[in-house]
């Protein structure tokens, strides 16, 4: 085999893997029919208190990591409006403490709320009352009130985290 057609042999493939990358484009590539999006102050319609504030602020630091929208602070400046409403917050025992099988050692929360998506220019609704469910395991282990004080954050955001995907991501 000569130099010249092991040359040949090497660089084609090379030259075939290279042009696929060429077109290549970070992110989904489609276009938001929106520019700017208003998020409400959450609802919380579940017993959680002084939550209201932690999921709202979750939710507008979301949207402004994300960067594709900018975040609006009022209404009337934005072209698009969300709207979360929280509406459960449940717990459902897992595991059992080995030493007294009544008390639960590890509980799974679950936190309920539906999202609305209204276009401000037209009024038109793009979703709404999506529903959004999030859960994480909570480890009593420290004691049940002090390890739901820490889970409420992480809560929070994975409930931004969800409503964002809701609504940036293509549907």
């Amino acid at each position: 085999m000569t130099a010249r057609l092991r040359l040949l042999l090497f660089a084609l493939p090379l030259l075939a893997g290279l042009a696929g990358c060429g077109h290549y484009r970070l992110g989904t590539g489609a276009e938001l029919s929106f520019n700017s999006i208003f998020v409400e102050p959450v609802v919380v319609k579940a017993l959680i208190p002084q939550s209201r504030a932690l999921f709202t602020t979750q939710l507008r630091d979301t949207f402004i990591q994300d960067g594709r929208v900018a975040l609006a602070n009022t209404s009337e400046t934005a072209d698009t409006t969300l709207q979360v409403v929280v509406r459960t917050y449940q717990r459902e025992v897992a595991t059992a403490r080995p030493d007294d099988t009544g008390l639960a050692r590890k509980f799974i929360v679950t936190l309920t709320a539906d999202a609305t998506l209204r276009d401000r220019r037209n009024g038109k609704a793009l979703f709404e009352q999506r529903p959004l469910v999030v859960k994480r395991e909570l480890f009593t282990d420290s004691g049940q009130l002090q390890a739901e004080y820490q889970l409420l954050p992480l809560l929070a955001a994975d409930l931004a985290a969800k409503a964002s995907h809701a609504v940036l991501d293509v549907w």
